[in-house]
């Protein structure tokens, strides 16, 4: 029916499209059609199977494809929707409960006196019943500051909370942290006092799970121990054991601007390179069939043992059961074609797991593998080195090309940033990294310990020389927004030169270009249209104010908050950027300012045909006597002005509340509006408001 040595390449795409349309589209009532349609194609697909030659159904191939095509795409529906934790009939989030009964299904994380965790729920309580629940809670506990509990994996709480749907991003380019959390599975959260919480005696997490986490902890202990440099410590727990230590802004940015920060992420390019080392050194073992057995078993056995001293983190876990899967098909497979086993890989996952396809360390770890498998072997053969070691050298140089141009697309569209000098970036730590990984497992090991200086110092000199790299002229383009289309267009034009340099092809290589073309003139449009642009973001922020007047690429912000501010770079900041702002005039609602296009004055803001009345603190118990027409009035800073005094001839269409004004007054400012016939927008909990303007 299928080639035999692409079969799973074949099938993995309708799964991917089944698993996407029942994701989107989540409805329970088609669950039981979907189960009966996917017994009946199977039932087909059997029949089919069993008389192919006796009733010459190979004459059939199209149809006998689309019947196949057609179960793996139900059947990627029906996976997604039996795995989604908020069609379950016991879902903890239908209803509320006083009470729940939790466990803790990660690492717990300290920031200040905040401990982050994710939870499992177990029961909750009603009167004097207990009802049995499931899905998942991520909780936010504030910690008791004279006397802070310790929670570790697995450990059994009784929490008493009210706890709510995840927010959505309601700031234009937020981070969508509730799309992110959906992905997982997670659709609650609640902020708990500590006083709120009981621990009960029960651990009752996976015990392997939980003996892979205590190891971890001892491992970072022991770099602790051994790597004075702080920064190079952080490096060490976070490159080689996934360790989420605090790196500080400066080498986080070289990393990021030297196009090399999938190194500080564990994912399957890093288990790739470890199996790829291991491989070479065990090559000696190919001689004999017994021989290859033995060498599967200390490689499989070295690629789990990391996975475990890493704590089984999702990253490392995927790619180890990737790893695995691809030897074991390497070593007793007689189809060893490597694109089936990937395929046959990623798709045991998916069956396990549907909602890993959103995960950006699953796509990230399988695009880049596909890369050292395609591209890495046509990057080797570009230079022929007679020298062994340099040869070695400039294998280890393609490996970490390859999977950088092909997750370059992917990188783009989640992190908006190029690094220019990222070839360069990458052609120098390809050496270091490997270095890095090899000395940092074996330092570990109680006799090699004492070459841990060597160890320190290559980190500490590969983030100088990173910084470098980072710090010459023109070394990133930050703030680069591409659409999904834009995506589309990228990474087709990148496989269409790849292919094309693979194969020497010219028309190719011209499909290629005039691809990239129509990706240029794209990009080029959506920089046109900013330089065009008029318009107002007044943003949706916690405790502050903070509307941006944006005309062209300049911007004149009216807020409380400092650019350092978290808040500021996680709401306004991502907004800013994809509006291809690069020049912002930060004031705050006490200064005056006239420029070309704005005049903030007297409380009053003026912006192209916009005009604003600002109702602050500066009018407290005063009587207003401004009169006219007003686009919209602002009020802010929870004043105590009296709205029904504002003068009858004084005419406005908006009311803009914002974040400042607290909950009480906020509800009795939407009913005056609502009984005045005037439209309210609410900067709290709701989407941001934005306001075009024409030239």
């Amino acid at each position: 029916m299928f080639k035999a040595e692409y079969i799973f390449v074949r099938i993995l795409f309708p799964l991917l499209i089944g698993i996407a349309l029942s994701y989107f589209y989540p409805v329970l009532k088609i669950l039981s059609a979907l189960e009966l349609v996917a017994l009946l194609l199977f039932l087909i697909i059997s029949l089919l199977n069993f008389t192919y030659g006796k009733f010459s159904f190979y004459k059939f191939k199209g149809i006998v494809g689309i019947v196949i095509y057609l179960f793996f795409i139900v059947l990627g529906g029906l996976l997604c929707l039996l795995n989604n934790e908020t069609l379950k009939r016991n879902y903890f989030g239908k209803k509320s409960y006083p009470y729940l009964k939790i466990w803790v299904n990660d690492e717990p994380e300290q920031t200040n006196d905040i401990l982050r965790f994710k939870a499992r729920v177990l029961s909750g309580y009603e009167a004097t019943r207990q009802v049995k629940l499931s899905g998942q809670l991520l909780v936010a506990l504030k910690l008791d500051s004279i006397n802070p509990i310790h929670l570790v994996y697995g450990d059994e709480l009784i929490v008493s909370a009210k706890y709510l749907e995840v927010e959505p991003a309601y700031n234009p380019a937020e981070f969508n942290f509730k799309k992110w959390l959906a992905g997982q599975n997670i659709y609650q959260q609640t902020f708990v006092n500590q006083k709120h919480l009981l621990r009960t005696s029960r651990n009752i997490g996976n015990p392997i799970i939980k003996f892979a986490l205590n190891l971890r902890e001892q491992q970072i202990a022991k770099y602790r121990k051994l790597i004075k440099d702080d920064e190079a410590f952080a490096v060490a727990s976070t490159l080689i054991l996934g360790y989420r230590a605090d790196l500080s802004k400066e080498t986080l940015a070289a990393y990021s601007k030297t196009g090399t920060i999938h190194a500080l992420s564990v994912s399957g390019s890093h288990v790739a390179i470890i199996f790829f080392v291991l491989d070479f050194c065990l090559g000696f073992l190919n001689r004999k069939r017994y021989f290859l057995l033995l060498k599967f078993l200390i490689i499989c056995s070295l690629i789990w043992t990391y996975a475990l001293i890493t704590g089984l983190s999702p990253s490392v876990v995927r790619a180890a059961i990737m790893i695995t899967i691809f030897i074991s098909a390497k070593t007793f497979a007689k189809n060893k074609n490597s694109y089936n086993i990937l395929a046959f890989a990623a798709f045991c996952q998916l069956i396990y797991n549907p909602f890993l396809i959103w995960d950006v360390g699953f796509q990230l770890s399988y695009i880049s593998v596909f890369g050292l498998i395609y591209l890495q072997p046509k990057i080797y053969k570009w230079i022929y080195i007679k020298n062994k070691w340099l040869n070695k050298v400039w294998e280890l140089v393609a490996l970490s090309t390859a999977a950088q141009l092909v997750t370059f697309p992917l990188c783009i569209y989640y992190f908006h940033q190029f690094p220019v000098y990222f070839l360069f970036g990458n052609l120098f730590i390809a050496i270091p990294l490997l270095l890095i990984m090899i000395l940092g497992i074996a330092v570990l090991i109680p006799i090699v310990d004492k070459i841990s200086p060597v160890f320190e110092w290559i980190i500490v000199n590969t983030n100088s020389v990173l910084k470098w790299i980072a710090d010459l002229p023109f070394s990133t383009f930050s703030s680069v927004w591409i659409n999904t289309p834009e995506l589309i267009l990228l990474s087709l034009a990148l496989a269409l030169l790849i292919y094309s340099l693979v194969k020497f092809s010219k028309r190719f290589l011209s499909a290629s270009v005039l691809v990239y073309g129509v990706y240029v003139s794209m990009v080029a449009y959506d920089d046109w249209q900013a330089t065009k642009q008029n318009k107002i973001i007044f943003f949706t922020l916690r405790k502050n104010y903070g509307p941006a007047f944006i005309t062209g690429r300049s911007a004149v912000l009216v807020t409380d908050l400092k650019v350092d501010d978290r808040n500021y770079q996680f709401f306004m900041a991502p907004a800013l950027e994809q509006s291809r702002v690069n020049k912002i005039d930060v004031i705050s609602l006490k200064q005056d300012t006239i420029t070309s296009h704005f005049i903030k004055k007297d409380n009053q803001i003026v912006f192209k045909t916009y005009n604003i009345l600002i109702i602050d603190e500066q009018l407290n118990h005063k009587k207003l006597n401004a009169k006219g027409k007003f686009s919209s009035v602002w009020l802010t800073a929870n004043n105590y002005f009296r709205i029904e005094r504002l003068p009858q001839e004084l005419q406005y269409k908006n009311m803009i509340v914002d974040a400042t004004n607290r909950d009480y007054k906020i509800q009795a400012l939407k009913t005056f509006a609502m009984k005045n016939g005037i439209e309210p927008h609410v900067l709290k909990k709701n989407p941001a408001y934005l306001i075009y303007l024409t030239q």
